[in-house]
């Protein structure tokens, strides 16, 4: 049963110039500087109260706005602090962003106290100088809870799971807590759930890849929740447990459901951090009164009614939201840079040629499989396709002695192109129809330093430009250039402005893997050798995620 809003939202005073006569003391309310227009009351007591600009995010701001006018009318009595707050609204990001490229000596440019959603902003707000302090840890809470149909719930036991059946619909990780939080939660959970490296990336992979190719990722969860209430929908979205509960109380209709994963989930924390470069002690005091007041029934009140938990994780009232929850080990500051870096690259379309080397010795049969080296190569690019979206631009090259026009090292099979269906399946086809050139060598150093210059031509500054070069050995071609030459060549070829890197996979036991790494190393690119090569599947992944 829904319940009335009357008995949920607090109700506050907006009424410019209003007098209150309480116990002999007058209070004048003042504007403090709310985007929502509240207004905050001055005790008499305080003449030259400490002004306080304060940065929340938007949905915290009422609670905040509570908080602080209730502050603000006790100061000067009985200890309490003279105070005066400006409160403004912004996303954690953009705020935490602001602080670590404002000037370090210009204290005007910044807030004093800043509530982000969640602590994980407060080391990205690093402005050269100093990372800000934590007054208070947290003044609230909010489990990132997962939301869709309860069809696509059948199994719960962790997120990698959960994102590896359904389409994940995350909020920009780089701008949104609960699409940060979803992807540190899955990294989080592998202390129980022993998922490798691989495991990982074949579900983080595509789906940065997906969500990066959108001409505009998701900011607001209004966009996927209504897709993912559609019957039949797939889509699944992390979000707050209180964003839910608004979703819940103002769409009541809505078939979607809230679950944590068996695993554990993940928390908005809502801490008071000390960003003022000035008259930081009591501005810190500030802070931690914040957080008693914080702590009164009233407050409480209207927290639990917005759809908040307090600090210790308490379950909301009247069951609603998940209950109960495990909460993942929170991710160490490093974790969290390593996350959003990863995802950065990750989510950035590729601008690449696919180099595949089809030598003589390609034709070897691969112990233990009925497969040759060749056959498992091209399985390991044409799944490793299918990561891709249609927005990534992809080519594809084959690879030995003399196999081109003019006895080149290399024949060029598609251009480099965006992957529409039908070059998509010029891709497959010409992929599956290679097989290895009986009496071929290993054309390698030509063929890297005409693939490096074949990406450079056609350079796509919002991608990641790469070579992706298959071999199974060495360069056994007599009349290349030498491998000094090589990396010469490709040193010279290098340009910090315009990228272009080769990631080398080396397969089955005769890849030099101190070859490939110097090819790979002079255009700052990786190299990975699959000793084995039913390993490669995984290694291409990792490669990918590595890029």
């Amino acid at each position: 049963m829904t319940r009335s809003n009357n008995n949920r939202r607090p109700v506050y005073l907006t009424a410019v110039g209003l007098l209150v006569l309480s116990l002999g003391a007058v209070f004048v309310v003042r504007s403090f500087g709310s985007e929502s227009g509240a207004d905050g009351l001055l005790g008499g007591k305080c003449d030259e109260p400490t002004q306080i600009k304060l940065s929340t995010t938007p949905e915290f701001q009422p609670q905040l706005d509570q908080a602080t006018k209730a502050l603000m009318a006790k100061g000067g009595e009985d200890g309490n602090p003279c105070l005066q707050f400006t409160i403004t609204a912004a996303q954690s990001a953009s705020v935490a962003q602001d602080i670590s490229t404002s000037d370090p000596n210009n204290g005007e440019s910044r807030p004093d106290l800043w509530v982000p959603d969640s602590s994980l902003w407060v080391g990205r707000a690093d402005d050269g100088e100093s990372i800000p302090s934590i007054a208070v840890p947290s003044l609230a809470t909010s489990p990132l809870v997962l939301v869709g149909r309860s069809d696509n719930f059948a199994n719960t036991s962790s997120w990698l799971g959960l994102f590896a059946a359904t389409q994940p619909a995350l909020l920009d990780p780089l701008k949104q807590s609960s699409g940060a939080l979803a992807l540190l939660a899955v990294q989080a959970e592998r202390a129980k759930t022993s998922a490798s490296n691989s495991q990982v990336a074949k579900v983080l992979v595509p789906l940065a890849q997906r969500l990066g190719s959108m001409p505009k990722q998701y900011t607001e969860v209004s966009g996927p929740l209504s897709r993912a209430s559609t019957e039949g929908s797939s889509v699944v979205v992390p979000m707050s447990e209180q964003a839910f509960v608004k979703y819940q109380d103002e769409n009541p209709a809505a078939q979607v459901k809230a679950i944590v994963p068996k695993t554990g989930t993940l928390l908005m924390d809502y801490p008071v951090v000390v960003t003022a470069k000035n008259n930081i002690e009591a501005v810190t005091q500030a802070g931690r009164a914040l957080g008693e007041q914080m702590l009164t029934d009233a407050v409480g009140q209207s927290r639990d009614d917005a759809g908040f938990r307090d600090a210790l994780m308490s379950p909301l009232g009247e069951g609603r939201g998940v209950g109960d929850i495990t909460q993942l080990t929170k991710p160490t500051p490093t974790a969290i840079e390593k996350a959003i870096q990863s995802w950065t690259t990750l989510s950035l379309s590729a601008h690449s040629l696919a180099v595949i080397d089809v030598s003589g010795s390609m034709a070897e049969k691969v112990p233990g499989s009925a497969k040759t080296r060749m056959q498992l190569t091209i399985e390991a690019a044409d799944n490793g396709l299918r990561l891709f979206p249609d927005s990534a631009e992809l080519g594809l090259w084959v690879f030995s002695t003399k196999i081109g026009p003019e006895q080149a090292d290399f024949k060029k099979l598609v251009p480099i192109g965006k992957l529409t269906p039908g070059h998509r399946q010029q891709m497959i086809n010409n992929l599956k129809s290679q097989s290895a050139r009986v009496g071929g060598g290993t054309g390698l150093y030509d063929t890297a330093i005409a693939a490096i210059k074949e990406v450079r031509s056609q350079y796509n500054s919002g991608a990641v430009n790469t070579v992706l070069l298959f071999t199974d050995g060495k360069n056994d071609d007599p009349g290349s250039v030498s491998l000094d030459r090589a990396l010469q060549i490709l040193e010279g070829l290098k340009d910090p402005a315009r990228p272009v890197r080769i990631i080398a996979l080396g397969i089955g036991p005769d890849a030099d893997e101190t070859e490939l790494k110097r090819l790979a190393q002079a255009t700052g690119g990786q190299s990975y050798v699959a000793r084995n090569p039913t390993d490669l599947q995984d290694v291409f992944i990792d490669a990918l995620q590595n890029r």
